[in-house]
Parts: structure tokens; sequence; C-alpha cells
């Protein structure tokens, strides 16, 4: 670890951070000087300190939004990190009980993990721990680092894998698709063959632009294309399709096996060899150690090994 330089930092009023991290949350000096709760001039100065110290104009007004510069891009996360690092050392207790414990985790989860995980895991929680609420977010692959970066979540899992030394990660359980069909509708043999697979009409989870949408890469590592003519973002909206109409849903192979028999589909393996990134959890390195951080992964560990695959 680095040695601090303890008399530069003391010459650096640290609060100027503080005001710096409000600017890049809210793009305003109104709204910023609201959120640290001081007058508008108080925060016009400290934004004039900021450039001054740093010799860069940081946030350039185009239209109503202050703009951050290159260089205030590139603080913007080290700064961010090290706010975390000081509020969670301020913050940090003793000990955790989860039997007593009052707070809100905030997950992100992919649209498939938060059908399979969040039934479940409430239950434990309520059984272990009523005092703790869990927060569900929308979290992309792409979009994880950052979320965890400004705190919007404690931890992600989905469909990614994260290296490098502000994370870690933990794979949960390998990726696997099935297809499921309404048999009032599409009179098929179990399991589906490759040719009546592939001469089918589909509907699949999509949450880009591509009609193809999770299974496009997949598909072309196959070697393969379908007839896609529904796509959506959430599981069940997928599989509510095939209730109603004469097409192949190809979901998530737990999804499938938990919610396709609910709905009355038939469940079949999809005879193409599909790859899919596995399922992996994601953390913050300096969560590592942090006792709720560690009894939350083990409880999100617990209910997918407890979960039928």
């Amino acid at each position: 670890m680095n040695s601090i330089d303890h008399f530069n930092l003391r010459s650096f009023d640290l609060n100027l951070l503080v005001a710096f991290d409000a600017m890049m949350q809210d793009r305003s000096v109104t709204k910023a000087a609201a959120r640290l709760k001081i007058q508008q001039p108080a925060m016009s100065h400290n934004l004039a300190t900021l450039r001054l110290l740093l010799q860069d104009d940081l946030f350039i007004r185009m239209g109503q939004i202050m703009q951050p510069t290159a260089k205030a891009q590139a603080l913007s996360v080290p700064i961010r990190l090290a706010l975390n690092q000081a509020q969670s050392a301020l913050n940090a207790r003793v000990a955790f009980s989860p039997e007593t414990e009052e707070r809100t985790f905030r997950l992100g989860l992919s649209s498939e993990i938060e059908l399979l995980l969040l039934p479940d895991l409430t239950a434990r929680l309520q059984a272990q721990a009523p005092g703790i609420k869990v927060l569900s977010r929308v979290a992309h692959p792409d979009q994880v680092e950052a979320m965890i970066d400004m705190q919007a979540i404690d931890l992600a899992v989905g469909c990614s894998h994260h290296n490098g030394p502000r994370y870690n990660s933990e794979v949960m359980f390998d990726a696997h698709v099935m297809c499921c069909f309404n048999p009032l509708l599409l009179d098929l043999d179990v399991p589906v063959d490759r040719q009546t697979y592939l001469s089918q009409r589909h509907a699949v989870v999509s949450q880009t632009e591509s009609l193809h949408g999770c299974v496009k890469e997949a598909l072309e590592h196959a070697g393969v294309d379908l007839d896609v003519v529904a796509a959506a973002p959430d599981f069940l909206s997928v599989l509510s399709t095939a209730m109603k109409a004469p097409v192949i849903a190809t979901v998530a192979a737990r999804v499938a096996l938990k919610y396709g028999p609910v709905l009355g589909l038939r469940v079949s393996p999809v005879p193409l060899d599909l790859k899919f990134p596995p399922v992996t959890m994601v953390w913050s390195h300096y969560a590592g150690k942090d006792p709720a951080s560690l009894w939350m992964r083990r409880q999100i560990r617990e209910s997918f090994e407890m979960a039928p695959v």
C-alpha cells in the first residue's frame, strides 16, 4: 500500500472532494448545494477553489447542465471510491447480527436472476432476519461496475464476469437454456429434435435492440438462425407469449423448469449446443470482508444451492 502524504492532504480541504462528488451526481451548482445543505454561493466558492487547485474547468455549462470535463470524468471514480471507503470506515460496526439488523440491501439482478432468486431469498430473510429488506434493481452486464462504484447497488448477480482490483466475483452456476411451448397450440414431441426446433417460430428474451437478444451470439457461434417473431426483456413475458401463440420460447433452464409447468407449458432441452457466460455474483473489493456483505452473499449462494436445477 502506498504511504500517505499527510502534510499535503492536511493542506487540501477534503470537503472539496465531497463537493466535487455532489457536482458529478447533480451536474448543477444549485442542486449540489441543496444536496450538501449549503448555500449556493458556498458551493460556487467550492467549485472555484477546485478549479484553481486542479488547474481545470472541471464543469462547463451547457444549457441547464454543468457537463464534466475529461479531467473531471477521470477523477470521478477514484474520488467516489475514496469517499465510499471513508463512509464505510465511519459507519463500520463492531458486529453484525442478522436477527436484529435493520437495513436494506440493494441487489443488481438480471431479469432471470430476479425471478429465480428474489422469492427464495425473501423467504429465507423473513425466517432468519425479518429486519433485513431487499431492493432489487435491474443491472445489465455493462452497468454493473458503475452501479457498484456509485453505491447504487451493494452487489450484482447475472451473466457477467468482472476482474481487476476493484471487484470480486464468484460463479454461482453455469448458464443453460431450455425451450417451452403450449402443447395445445404446438403438437411437438419431447424432447424436441433439432430439425423441428429450427423449423418453428420463436420467442426469446432481448434486452437490446436485437430481435434475437440474449441468444444472438450463442446462435451465431452454433452456426444456426431462428425465426424469432417476438422478443421481450422479461422472461415471464416470453413464457406468457408461448402460452397464447404457437411459438417456442427459449429461456434460461432454471426459469423454464420453475415457471413453465405452472403456465401449462411443456419443457424440453434445446437441441443445440449453445454457450452462455456463467451466472456470477459481483461485489466491491472493499466490501469483501464486511460481515453484512459476507452474510448476504452466503444467503444468495445457499438460495441457489437449495433451488432445484
